[in-house]
C-alpha cells in the first residue's frame, strides 16, 4: 500500500497463480478463476439467516474493490460497469465472510444487508418466488409468490 494513500489500491490484492491445479484445489492461496468473459459468479447470502439474497457476478476489478472496501462491488453485465451494491439505494452489503469453492470459480458472500433488503423491486431477497414443480411439468403458470406458499 502506498504511504500517500490511506486506503489500499486494488493492485494491493494480487491473485495467486492458477498453474498448479492441486495447489488451486488444496492450498490456501486465493486464485480465482474467471470465465471467458472475465466474470466469476457470486452467491450472496444473509450472514445471520443464511438466506440467499441474490446472485451476481464480479470481474477482477470488482473483486479487488470488494476486498478493499469490505462491501460488495459487483460487475453489471447489462450496464457493463462496476456496481457498488447500495451506493445509490442504501442497500449496502457489508461483507462478513467471503468463501470460495473447491476450484475457485464461484464465490459465496455472507453479508450484513443494510437498507431493508437487496432486491431492486423492493423485496428483502431477489428470490421471492418459487416454481411450482407440478404446474411446470404440466406447462401451466408455474411461478408462485413465496408468501402464497406459506
Amino acid at each position: 500500500m502506498s504511504s500517500t494513500n490511506a486506503s489500499p489500491s486494488p493492485t494491493d490484492f494480487p491473485f495467486a497463480d492458477r498453474a498448479d491445479r492441486h495447489a488451486v484445489e488444496n492450498a490456501l492461496a486465493f486464485a480465482p478463476k474467471f470465465d471467458a468473459n472475465g466474470l466469476l459468479p457470486v452467491v450472496t447470502t444473509d450472514a445471520k439467516t443464511r438466506e440467499v439474497l441474490m446472485v451476481a457476478y464480479m470481474n477482477a476489478e470488482s473483486l479487488r474493490r470488494s476486498l478493499e472496501l469490505g462491501e460488495a462491488v459487483y460487475y453489471s453485465r447489462s450496464r457493463q460497469e462496476l456496481w457498488h451494491k447500495g451506493a445509490t439505494s442504501g442497500q449496502i452489503q457489508k461483507i462478513v465472510e467471503m468463501r470460495v469453492d473447491c476450484d475457485q470459480d464461484t464465490l459465496v458472500l455472507l453479508v450484513e444487508q443494510a437498507g431493508g433488503g437487496c432486491c431492486h423491486v423492493g423485496h428483502p431477497t431477489c428470490f421471492y418466488r418459487a416454481v411450482d414443480m407440478e404446474a411446470a411439468r404440466a406447462a401451466r403458470n408455474a411461478i408462485v409468490p413465496l408468501e402464497a406458499k406459506a
